[in-house]
């Protein structure tokens, strides 16, 4: 599969194409929804979650409530565009147009990428980067994630985004039964959390912040269970899957580190409290008694639970500005303030469920055909036989 996003922040809409899904998949714009909705929750947003009701248009691939295995279109409308066509719109201004839209921006904001993108693309009105650049983007990756999790559940496979740290507050690990369990419980968490006394300490974290004129970052994680041995490869470098999902989570807004199962922490261990012992049973097969590598060895899945975690930077977008200059008059300034969360950590671990989600379904897709639902159905199911009597 692959898929494509278009649209800026204060555009009339955005829009994905995903080309590659197999026909006879169900799906309604409901499943999209549901996450969609998850991504706009979260203790610390800001004003804009008050303004966007996000909802999904499905504008081609789907008819009566299946896929058809032609791209997809989808779509979520922007809300608050009535308020800036003039300023986004792409017809030409006449000169008296251009006297009411407001002047361009030539105020780099630090952490953004304003200034590199500038440079880059020769714009000298940087909201031509800004708006781009925006984590409104995340939207419909969020929605791309969503019918990646709809072909998943077909085959069992659930996935969980929630929070572990924001700020210097750390949860304690939560025992819970299925990913399922834990996503109803950090699903009624503000901050996506198990653990609830953290929860609380979160919140005030938040409070700090936001009155301080400040933001601040956390670490999520997610977890997918009852994933295939053999997802992946090897055998090159772009084929392995863990390194696929390391990037796709680098990339969402503001993400500046990845580990898989134990990450970082295992170049602090010894090998043998590092590395998960095999077993075999009847029942089972092959199985790994421990999970430290996060489900992968080789580039590949091992059966275990596929476990992500992913680091995010506080929002740079303060209400406690920073020091820049102005790259037309090159003068020093403190840089202006724009609408935004001062914590958007339990959202981001919605997005960053839908980005392994992708990569999950990419692979599965990969190994076990394309073209129609019955017949990946038929082969899973000949290769868990295989696998379960190796």
């Amino acid at each position: 599969m692959r898929f494509l996003t278009a649209g800026e922040s204060h555009g009339p809409q955005l829009t994905a194409i995903i080309e590659g899904v197999p026909s006879q998949l169900p799906l309604t714009a409901e499943d999209i929804n549901e996450h969609l909705a998850r991504r706009q929750k979260g203790y610390g947003r800001g004003r804009r979650m008050q303004i966007e009701k996000d909802q999904v248009q499905i504008m081609s691939g789907v008819r009566h409530g299946k896929t058809t295995g032609a791209p997809i279109t989808l779509v979520v409308e922007n809300k608050d565009w009535t308020h800036w066509t003039k300023i986004m719109g792409p017809e030409p201004l006449s000169e008296e147009e251009e006297q009411e839209v407001k002047r361009k921006i030539t105020r780099p904001r630090p952490g953004h990428a304003d200034l590199n993108g500038a440079i880059k693309y020769r714009h000298r009105d940087m909201r031509n980067v800004l708006e781009r650049s925006s984590a409104r983007e995340t939207t419909v990756r969020v929605a791309v994630g969503a019918l990646a999790q709809v072909i998943l559940r077909q085959f069992g496979i659930h996935l969980a985004g929630h929070v572990l740290e924001i700020g210097d507050v750390k949860a304690e690990q939560q025992p819970f039964t299925t990913v399922e369990a834990l996503k109803e419980k950090t699903e009624n968490s503000e901050v996506r959390c198990m653990d609830e006394s953290a929860s609380e300490k979160m919140k005030q974290a938040i409070d700090d912040a936001k009155q301080n004129g400040d933001s601040i970052g956390g670490i999520v994680e997610v977890i997918a269970e009852n994933v295939p041995i053999g997802l992946g490869s090897h055998v090159h470098y772009d084929r392995k899957l863990d390194g696929k999902i390391a990037q796709s989570v680098l990339s969402i807004n503001a993400f500046k580190g990845v580990e898989i199962g134990l990450g970082f922490e295992a170049a602090r261990m010894k090998g043998s409290q590092v590395h998960d012992e095999i077993a075999y049973d009847e029942e089972q097969g092959f199985h790994r008694s421990s999970n430290r590598l996060g489900g992968f060895e080789g580039g590949m899945t091992n059966g275990m639970p596929v476990v992500v975690h992913g680091a995010m930077k506080p929002i740079p977008t303060l209400y406690k500005p920073l020091k820049s200059v102005d790259i037309d008059s090159k003068e020093p300034f403190t840089a202006s303030i724009e609408r935004s969360d001062s914590c958007a950590v339990p959202a981001a671990a919605v997005v960053a469920e839908a980005a392994v989600a992708w990569e999950l379904a990419d692979a599965f897709l990969e190994k076990f055909g394309s073209d129609t639902l019955e017949d990946i159905k038929q082969a899973y199911e000949n290769y868990m036989n295989e696998a379960r009597e190796f």
